[in-house]
């Protein structure tokens, strides 16, 4: 793991200083992935009563690619810094009735099992979908109570304080780790093939996942083609903080959990 200084090369501090916030420093990247051999993993996961999903399965593989791979993507700026995320913490993005979204947090995501997240992750959508949000997600509706212009400058004084300066305010849930270290979101579930998501301003992650849609298309296996079940999987990052090599990484990283799925059944402390 590196450290806070290893990370504060000088290119990142000058980013830090041109970029002023993630929406004007995005990468965009985007891959297509075979996932032929572990769809069959995923379904013998659940006849074994384990009900695994896509989602499920890409949390905690992104997770692990921070914690083995890539741990520049656990990291956000704080006056003018590049700092290390003590935990590895993943929002997912869900869809909580009809039209509504919302977002559930899971804690050191990289340290649980598949079953560990499943049953997390079902428990907190439960919660979520009887009323029961967490205290970042009930901000949102403190912040539509607020009459304009004054919501855009309570916006702005909140973001200032929490992204950038990197105060809490433990009543609100808002801090420089509100949103943990990530963000997934399921966009091929509302019928999307592929989506470049929004780097939230005041959220600090560093990058946000997408899966999007999954079709049955040609490929090229050893010498022969066939039929093969392919993934498109994107993501945005924060260029503040990494640069395109760590998304390649990242990716990288996904692609041998999905050709190896079984690593995912590895236990951490």
């Amino acid at each position: 793991m590196k450290t806070a200084e290893e990370l504060n090369t000088t290119w990142r501090k000058v980013a830090s200083s041109i970029y002023r916030r993630p929406t004007d420093a995005k990468i965009f990247g985007s891959v297509e992935i075979d996932i032929t051999d572990l769809e069959a993993y995923i379904a013998e996961k659940r006849k074994n009563g384990i009900k695994a999903t896509l989602t499920h399965v890409f949390i905690l593989a992104a997770a692990r690619a921070l914690r083995n791979e890539v741990p520049e993507l656990n990291t956000y700026i704080k006056r003018g810094s590049v700092k290390l995320r003590e935990n590895i913490d993943v929002m997912v993005s869900v869809l909580l009735r009809e039209s509504k979204m919302g977002s559930v947090l899971i804690k050191d995501a990289d340290k649980l099992t598949l079953e560990e997240v499943i049953k997390i992750l079902n428990d907190e959508v439960k919660s979520s979908r009887q009323g029961s949000e967490n205290t970042t997600m009930q901000t949102k509706d403190k912040l539509a109570g607020i009459p304009w212009p004054l919501r855009g400058w309570v916006f702005r004084f909140l973001k200032t304080i929490t992204a950038d300066l990197g105060f809490s305010f433990p009543s609100l849930g808002l801090s420089a780790n509100s949103f943990g270290s990530f963000v997934v979101s399921n966009i091929g579930s509302v019928g999307l093939d592929m989506g470049y998501p929004a780097l939230f301003p005041s959220s600090n992650v560093s990058f946000v996942l997408v899966l999007g849609g999954v079709n049955r298309k040609p490929a090229v296996v050893g010498e022969q083609i066939l039929p093969r079940t392919i993934l498109s999987l994107g993501a945005a990052l924060d260029h503040r903080v990494v640069d395109a090599s760590h998304g390649g990484l990242l990716f990288r990283y996904l692609k041998k959990i999905v050709k190896n799925p079984e690593l995912l059944d590895e236990k951490f402390e």
